[in-house]
């Protein structure tokens, strides 16, 4: 008989190995779907995972990991710090849809003048504001209503990719466009750009931006009280009220940061590698980020490296997809299993796999 005995306190060890091994089972399940598709497994993932790193074109490979994984970074980040609250934020995706819209509008309603030193420091702004606004109306009917953040949040996503869709078809569409949807390329517009700051590198202020955040991040959490009070009401809401702790003002917060860090991320995504407002402008960052938040253990150096991770699996994905001919939606399912493993072998932590008979009470 096999049955899970509950630990005395959370294993350490499992704790910090529950990712690699949910890593690993990804592989040997990711090796048994692309056999199952006709491919050969070994080079499908070696497609994905080697050749991006230490393959032919590693070098052109290794910059783009920074350009992918820094709005995964951001994102997961600030849905972090709730989840480790015990307030969840499914709707980043729609916080970054909006990040991206306010910056983007604030960058034309200045074209053409050529002021940088203005105009990009004002979308960086507007994007942060943009985020924080849409995740602020999730924060107020939490606080004022009760009502479940996780539906809200959720469901915004799909406002804001309606508003995203009428902007690149109407007050945002270029006007020398022949009609076309979709915006002015930023990345033509050198005031509103943002570019590399250290050619063929891949580093772009979005990149900074992420690596900032994780610092921010992590002296929050271990060396301010805040931290502590984002801790505590997570591991026990009880005494987090005992120890004065102000659970509106914490949701407000948590929300907050999490929804200006997500419109950062889409600011310096549309500014950057996808130059313009389109409305297929979002690729569904706000819901990986949920994946890396968790692979990186809701620890800030553990995010850091679980981004880079899924960068990789995007960049190896579509090596994969123009190599081999996988589909898509194969690599969105293999990005899935990571998610799905990882809960799954999360149980290690706190329960003990016991096999043999059960003893008499």
């Amino acid at each position: 008989m096999i049955r899970l005995e509950k630990r005395p306190q959370p294993s350490q060890f499992w704790t910090a190995f529950t990712p690699v091994l949910a890593v690993m089972l990804t592989m040997v399940a990711g090796g048994i779907l692309f056999a199952i598709l006709g491919k050969d497994p070994f080079v499908a993932i070696k497609t994905i995972f080697w050749d991006p790193i230490l393959g032919d074109f590693a070098f052109y490979y290794r910059s783009q990991l920074l350009v992918k994984g820094a709005p995964l970074i951001l994102i997961a980040i600030g849905l972090s710090l709730g989840f480790r609250a015990g307030i969840w934020n499914i709707g980043a995706e729609g916080q970054y849809i909006i990040g991206a819209i306010c910056g983007a509008a604030v960058g034309l309603a200045f074209y053409p003048m050529e002021a940088r030193w203005l105009i990009f420091p004002l979308m960086i702004l507007a994007g942060a504001l943009g985020g924080f606004l849409w995740a602020m109306i999730p924060a107020i009917l939490k606080t004022r209503f009760n009502t479940n953040e996780i539906l809200v949040s959720l469901l915004l996503v799909y406002v804001a990719e309606q508003i995203l869709a009428s902007m690149a078809l109407g007050p945002l569409r270029n006007p020398e466009g022949s009609g076309f949807p979709g915006s002015r390329n930023l990345r033509q517009y050198e005031a509103a750009s943002n570019q590399e700051l250290i050619a063929n590198s891949g580093v772009h202020w979005g990149v900074i931006a992420a690596f900032i955040a994780v610092i921010l991040a992590y002296v929050l959490l271990n060396r301010h009280m805040l931290g502590f009070q984002i801790r505590l009401t997570g591991q026990s809401p009880r005494a987090a009220r005992f120890a004065g702790v102000r659970p509106n003002l914490l949701v407000v917060f948590c929300l907050g940061a999490s929804g200006a860090l997500a419109g950062l991320a889409g600011m310096f995504e549309v500014a950057g590698p996808a130059g313009q407002i389109s409305i297929d402008f979002n690729v569904g960052y706000g819901f990986t980020a949920i994946i890396v938040a968790f692979l990186g253990r809701l620890h800030p150096v553990g995010i850091l490296l679980a981004g880079l991770l899924m960068a990789l699996t995007y960049i190896g994905g579509e090596a994969a997809q123009a190599t081999l001919g996988l589909p898509a939606a194969a690599i969105q399912a293999f990005q899935g299993m990571l998610l799905f493993f990882l809960l799954a072998v999360d149980v290690l932590s706190n329960y003990r796999v016991r096999i043999g008979t059960t003893e008499a009470a």
